[in-house]
């Protein structure tokens, strides 16, 4: 057994203070049932909001007959509107995020499962699904903590396999989700095919799209020396090299430009972008970053 399998997750102190947490959108979030989150949408909870004068064809049951009697006018009881809030999580299983230690793959499924447990803890609805060529079958839709289990179950058994495609993933995935909530996505974005025509397809379903860009220290600060032969881990496509200094110095031009353009792209349309490497603490990643970017509270 590898030493990231016989690590739980997330441990007993961490969910501890997960608890104090919940997940926010931006958004008014039109839920399909009732929930414990409060929308500026007006609806008939038991949390008062304002008052407005009674119009013709107003149910007569939200009749405000105090004030009336005070004012001798008729006005209408408005109250706040509970809503669920629905969760999707899309996390990238490809064949590039095994690479690391511990994997790109294991700190994203960190991530997904402390996500997870912050929404089920706060009784939103949570959807949880894995991506590389295709988007994968994953958990459909789940409310409240008990259903933690299918979470950690599903992410344990969760292997690196296949090329990224996160366009068609996208694609998959609008067309079969709809109405509005939150969407996360967890990848290094290492995709031949980009990330702009995918994260469009998220765009156009209305959400709230969070990008959490996951890379491994090897790929940030590479240790190679000498000639190598380079072999696409997902592709088998291979590159002869001679890495040297120039090539370095180069090579990290190129990285910081791809982040750099990554994160101008989400930025101008107005997606949150996160970038971490697997060396940073998710625990910190998420009790604190993901508190700034402002994906919880």
């Amino acid at each position: 057994m590898t030493a990231e399998a016989a690590t739980p997750l997330l441990d007993p102190e961490f969910l501890h203070k997960l608890e104090q947490l919940e997940l926010v959108s931006r958004k008014i979030i039109v839920g399909r049932m009732k929930g414990e989150r409060k929308s500026r949408r007006r609806g008939t909870s038991v949390e008062f909001a304002e008052h407005r004068p009674y119009a013709a064809g107003d149910d007569l049951r939200h009749i405000d007959w105090n004030a009336y009697g005070r004012l001798d006018r008729l006005f209408l009881k408005l109250f706040l509107e509970e809503e669920d809030l629905h969760v999707h999580t899309l996390v990238d299983s490809s064949l590039s995020m095994g690479f690391g230690e511990p994997s790109k793959l294991h700190y994203a499924k960190q991530v997904a499962a402390a996500l997870a447990f912050v929404g089920l803890v706060n009784n939103d609805r949570i959807i949880l699904e894995a991506f590389a060529s295709r988007l994968q079958a994953g958990i459909p839709n789940i409310r409240g903590r008990s259903q933690m289990w299918r979470i950690v179950d599903y992410l344990e058994r969760l292997q690196p396999s296949g090329e990224s495609d996160l366009t068609a993933a996208a694609r998959d995935f609008a067309l079969r989700r709809g109405g509005k909530g939150v969407v996360v996505v967890i990848s290094d974005f290492l995709d031949k095919h980009g990330y702009e025509d995918a994260l469009r397809y998220l765009l156009a379903r209305k959400m709230d799209v969070f990008v959490i860009h996951v890379l491994s220290r090897e790929e940030v600060e590479p240790e190679l020396v000498g000639d190598l032969r380079l072999v696409d881990c997902e592709d088998d496509e291979e590159a002869d090299v001679t890495v040297s200094a120039p090539l370095l110095k180069r090579y990290k031009e190129n990285l910081d430009a791809f982040v750099g353009g990554l994160r101008d792209y989400c930025t101008r349309r107005g997606i949150t972008y996160v970038f971490t490497t697997n060396q940073y603490p998710f625990d910190k990643l998420v009790l604190n970053y993901l508190r700034e970017r402002g994906l919880l509270k």
